[in-house]
């Protein structure tokens, strides 16, 4: 497959990186930070991480360098906290449970938005993961928010995908790049192997390198949450018009790479 080939050049790039290690990363954690997202073309991301050598190390766990995530979304039944994002409420909230799959840790995670636009992640550890939330999980949720009850909470979307983690060799920022995107639930699957999900991370935005690459590669600002997204995927009949937007931006994405595929216009193709 293509998306193979552009993939193996990406483990090449990332493979070409100074390493940070879990530890040495202490320092830049950002669980109160500004987020700025990107969607990007995967053809298009071996010549960026080639650009973005000098400005950046990668975090390497056990020599891996694309990192395993998987993520279980909890929300009530008619999909309260999905609503609040789609009905564009800034005070809210995404319940989740996470396991860093080469790092054998998994945490259950509640990520704040402001109507500031700060994102605030709070995180306790446990377990491994479950379809319902485990009583010292609960008692979290209910002491961090106050505004959800924790019974009425379930496992409604399966997010999974690798994770290169670049850290800013000079300031406090922190970049994500997500590949290989996939969501399920129960026997449904979408997957999106020709999108990159790329967000940058800083205690407030400020200069970066990584967004002056997106300037360069005329990248527009702007994103969509993997949790929304992978609703809409998976949930035809939700109520989805704030996203439209983004769709449109998905579908632009999405041609942008074929383009890039079929005209041979990335360096190494």
């Amino acid at each position: 497959m293509v998306s193979e080939m552009f993939m193996q050049e990406v483990q090449i790039q990332a493979s070409l990186f100074e390493p940070i290690t879990l530890a040495q990363m202490d320092g830049v954690k950002l669980m109160d930070r500004m987020d700025v997202k990107y969607l990007i073309p995967l053809a298009l991301l071996p010549d960026i991480l080639r650009e973005a050598q000098s400005f950046y190390r990668v975090l390497e766990i056990d020599d891996n360098r694309l990192c395993n995530y998987k993520t279980l979304y909890y929300d009530t039944h008619d999909l309260a906290l999905y609503k609040a994002h789609q009905n564009g409420l800034l005070n809210r909230y995404k319940v989740r449970a996470r396991n860093y799959v080469e790092s054998s840790l998994s945490f259950f995670e509640i990520k704040y938005k402001n109507n500031k636009g700060r994102t605030k992640k709070t995180r306790i550890s446990q377990e491994g993961i479950s379809e319902v939330l485990e009583e010292s999980s609960a008692d979290f949720l209910q002491k961090t928010t106050q505004d959800i009850i924790p019974e009425s909470l379930k496992g409604i979307l399966w997010v999974n995908y690798q994770r290169i983690t670049l850290v800013s060799k000079v300031g406090a920022e922190r970049l994500t790049i997500d590949l290989n995107l996939t969501f399920e639930f129960e026997e449904q699957q979408k997957v999106y192997s020709a999108i990159v999900i790329a967000e940058v991370k800083q205690e407030k935005v400020s200069q970066s390198p990584f967004i002056d690459l997106m300037r360069k590669y005329r990248l527009k600002q702007g994103g969509i949450s993997k949790y929304c997204f992978g609703i809409i995927s998976l949930y035809q009949q939700i109520k989805q018009n704030k996203f439209k937007k983004h769709l449109r931006r998905v579908s632009k994405i999405l041609a942008h790479h074929d383009h890039l595929t079929t005209t041979n216009l990335t360096t190494s193709y």
